[in-house]
């Protein structure tokens, strides 16, 4: 879901020899987000999620960013009837597979953010520790996209 959206921005930059930014990214998360709340209903995702009000609003309108991973997750989950977990669990999957391969380390993906995230804070949501809000998410994933390539 939220890897395979990066997936396809990298491809879409390596076809138009941009970089993959984060506000790509960010746009691409707004997208599928508020694209699941239309499709499954406001009311279907607050009974089947347990996400706050306020929150589905905001996917709902396409303002995301704020949105913790585990909500975006669980949001996106309900239309495609799969398991939340499985969801974050591929995205944090996907996101230490990427730092492999880019050699890339907590630290250096730190400093390379906007978000104000120390090394440590950083390791703490990739590995679900601390929360992490879709707009870091997008941040992260474009940091190690571009390192990749």
């Amino acid at each position: 879901m939220f890897h395979e959206v990066v997936a396809d921005g990298a491809a879409e930059a390596e076809s138009d020899t941009d970089e993959v930014t984060a506000a790509a990214l960010l746009a691409s998360f707004e997208t599928l987000v508020s694209e699941a709340v239309t499709e499954a209903g406001r009311d279907r995702i607050a009974e089947e999620t347990g996400v706050d009000g306020d929150a589905i609003d905001a996917a709902a309108d396409g303002t995301v960013a704020a949105l913790r991973l585990e909500d975006g997750a669980a949001i996106v989950a309900v239309p495609s009837d799969r398991d939340v977990d499985t969801v974050v669990a591929e995205v944090r999957d996907h996101l230490l597979m990427g730092m492999a391969t880019a050699v890339l380390d907590v630290d250096t993906l730190a400093a390379a953010i906007d978000a104000d995230l120390t090394g440590q804070e950083v390791q703490q949501a990739l590995e679900g520790r601390a929360p992490m809000t879709l707009g870091q998410l997008a941040e992260i994933m474009a940091v190690i996209e571009r390192r990749k390539s």
